[in-house]
């Protein structure tokens, strides 16, 4: 049985494992833990709990739980004290408080969701994203970099503050993995600061493990304005200590609303120029937006992207490269 990997956020994690963990295949997901917005933020300011957002989307994702579980870990609040906490994020900060360690909640949570597959925190300690622009202007901690940030220079720089230890089960996994998967998600606040843990890095440069990094459908205000495609390969590549094997491109237009949408928001399509910049892996071209409509849950407070990953379509693609 193929070893495969995931390594991201919470949303885009969410639409690779979804459709993934109905395969034969032996999945992980090494996810984020430097999340600082929304209920997510607000429970790891009052409570002091490792920040549990994009972890309950993984376990949720790779859950075969009942649907009343399910929804009820993707429930969100919309009124009185609880109005834009989420019902998971509750949860695990819960488990956290009564278990003995770390690994313990997530244990017991993915007993709880019957989860096929790992979620894996990359660490177990706390710690912030920071970023620095061209202009000189830094940033820390996730919530400040991913919400209605009106930053258009370039990141030169990205780390975390402190610099936090790796979870041993992160590095195993890594290790032994035969498909190592990349994204979907935010660039500077998803993907590389799992790579800025230490040891990381180190692990994946020493792996023989096909790398997959699906690429963003549109740039990201704050971390990727006027990002092309080599753009985003090249920043990845710098974190991550090579250049990805394959990458995943959507190649189809997207609807004019959607579009309108992200203009208002300073944001536009990632345009592909991969073979224009001869990168030397191989581009995997298709359609792969998720045309379905977006609803915004109203006791949500943060502004999300409306336009995701088709799952479906999305997986065939990968199952031909993992197998």
């Amino acid at each position: 049985m193929k070893k495969v990997t995931v390594i991201g956020g919470g949303t885009g994690s969410f639409v690779v494992l979804s459709r993934l963990k109905e395969h034969a295949l032996d999945l992980s997901a090494v996810v984020t833990m430097m999340d600082s917005g929304g209920s997510t933020g607000r429970l790891r300011d009052q409570l002091g709990v490792l920040p549990p957002g994009d972890l309950r989307q993984c376990l949720v994702a790779l859950s075969e739980a009942s649907e009343l579980w399910r929804r009820l870990f993707l429930y969100r609040f919309e009124k009185g004290d609880l109005k834009g906490h989420n019902f998971g994020n509750i949860f695990l900060s819960a488990l956290e408080k009564v278990c003995s360690n770390y690994n313990e909640a997530i244990t017991l949570a993915s007993y709880v969701l019957k989860t096929k597959g790992r979620v894996v925190p990359v660490t177990f300690e706390k710690s912030h994203v920071c970023v620095v622009y061209a202009n000189g202007r830094k940033i820390k901690g996730e919530g400040n970099i991913d919400e209605n940030n009106p930053e258009r220079s370039r990141i030169t720089k990205s780390y975390l503050e402190p610099e936090p230890n790796p979870n041993p089960i992160a590095i195993e996994s890594l290790e032994n993995s035969d498909v190592i998967i990349v994204g979907p998600g935010d660039l500077y606040t998803s993907i590389i600061p799992v790579f800025l843990v230490k040891n990381i890095q180190k692990t994946i440069k020493k792996s023989h493990a096909k790398i997959i990094y699906n690429l963003n459908l549109m740039t990201k205000s704050g971390q990727t304005t006027n990002y092309r495609a080599f753009d985003h390969v090249q920043d990845i590549a710098k974190y991550l200590g090579k250049m990805p094997d394959y990458v995943v491109v959507n190649n189809s237009e997207v609807p004019q609303n959607i579009l309108q949408w992200y203009e208002d928001h300073q944001e536009t399509v990632v345009v592909n120029d991969l073979n224009r910049e001869n990168y030397q892996g191989k581009v995997i071209s298709d359609d792969i937006i998720d045309r379905n409509s977006f609803i915004k849950q109203n006791g949500d407070k943060l502004t999300r992207s409306i336009l995701r990953h088709d799952s479906e379509k999305l997986t065939g693609i990968l199952l031909k490269l993992i197998l």
